[in-house]
C-alpha cells in the first residue's frame, strides 16, 4: 500500500473507516478528535492487520464558513512489515473544500497522502514504496455519495501503479434515531495490475450510545485471493467478516 517527510502520529481509531474522519461533522472553525479501536483494518475491503484489532485515530480542522478543511488520520497496520519491509504506521495527511451546490447536492474535492514511515518496500522485488497519494471527489444527495479518488503515485506498493482509480457508492440513511444503516460498494482498478483489481462492499448499522459510537459491518470483497494473500501466513485478506468498532470524537 512513495515517500513524504512526516513523522507526527495518533494513534487511536474512528467509527468505521478513516473515510469517517474525513467527513466527521465539525463546528466552525474547530478542532475535533477521533479515537477508537478496531477488529480489524479493512480499508476498501481488504485487511491491513491480517485480519487482526488495530488502534487508529486522527484531528480535523474545519473552517465552516469556507468548507475548507485539513486533518490527520492513523493507525496501526501489520502489511508492509508482513511484504518484507518495516513499519507498522500508517499516516493519513488530507485536506480539502467541502460545500453545497444546490438542490440537496452537496460536494467535496480534496487531495490525501497516506504515509508509511520507513516502509522500505521500495527496496523489496516485486514493491513500489508504499505511500500513496490521491485526489478525490465526491457528489452527495441525502444519505447517498459518489466519490472518486485517483491515484498520482503507484498505489500502495503496486509497481507501475500510477492512475489507478477508486469509484465508492455509499448510502447511509438513519434507520431510527442514534440508528444509521451503512449501504457501500466500491470498485478498486489498479493500473497494469488486472488481477489485483476487485470489487468491495459493506452492509452495517452504526450505533450512537452518546458515550462512544459502535459499528458492525459486514465486509466482503471478489479480490483475487493470490493477489491478497498475507505474505506472512497465506490467509486471503479479502475475506468475508464481520467487523466491530467502537469509537468516541471529541
Amino acid at each position: 500500500m512513495k515517500n513524504v517527510l512526516f513523522a507526527v502520529a495518533l494513534v487511536s481509531t474512528f467509527a468505521s473507516s478513516k473515510a469517517l474522519a474525513q467527513e466527521a461533522a465539525a463546528e466552525p472553525n474547530a478542532l475535533t478528535f477521533n479515537a477508537a479501536v478496531t477488529s480489524d483494518y479493512r480499508y476498501r475491503g481488504i485487511s491491513q492487520t491480517r485480519l487482526q484489532p488495530a488502534v487508529q485515530g486522527g484531528a480535523d480542522f474545519t473552517n465552516e464558513p469556507s468548507g475548507l478543511y485539513v486533518g490527520i488520520w492513523a493507525s496501526t497496520i501489520k502489511w508492509t512489515k508482513d511484504a518484507g519491509g518495516s513499519g507498522d504506521v500508517e499516516i493519513d495527511l488530507y485536506g480539502g473544500k467541502r460545500g453545497d451546490i444546490g438542490q440537496g447536492f452537496g460536494y467535496d474535492v480534496g487531495v490525501l497522502t497516506y504515509v508509511y514511515p520507513s516502509n522500505g518496500l521500495a527496496h523489496v522485488s516485486g514493491f513500489a514504496n508504499a505511500n500513496t497519494t490521491e485526489l478525490y471527489g465526491q457528489l452527495s444527495y441525502g444519505p447517498g455519495s459518489l466519490k472518486y479518488s485517483h491515484a498520482v503515485s503507484n498505489l500502495f506498493g503496486f509497481v507501475d501503479s500510477k492512475n489507478s482509480g477508486y469509484l465508492d457508492l455509499s448510502v447511509n440513511p438513519e434507520l431510527v434515531k442514534d440508528v444509521t444503516l451503512n449501504l457501500h460498494v466500491g470498485r478498486q482498478r489498479v493500473a497494469n495490475n488486472g488481477a489485483a483489481s476487485y470489487t468491495d462492499w459493506k452492509v452495517g448499522v452504526t450505533h450512537d450510545f452518546g458515550v462512544v459510537t459502535g459499528a458492525l459491518a459486514y465486509i466482503g470483497t471478489n479480490a483475487g485471493k493470490v493477489a491478497y494473500a498475507s505474505p506472512a501466513n497465506g490467509k486471503f485478506l479479502g475475506k468475508s467478516a464481520l467487523q466491530l468498532t467502537i469509537s468516541k470524537t471529541f
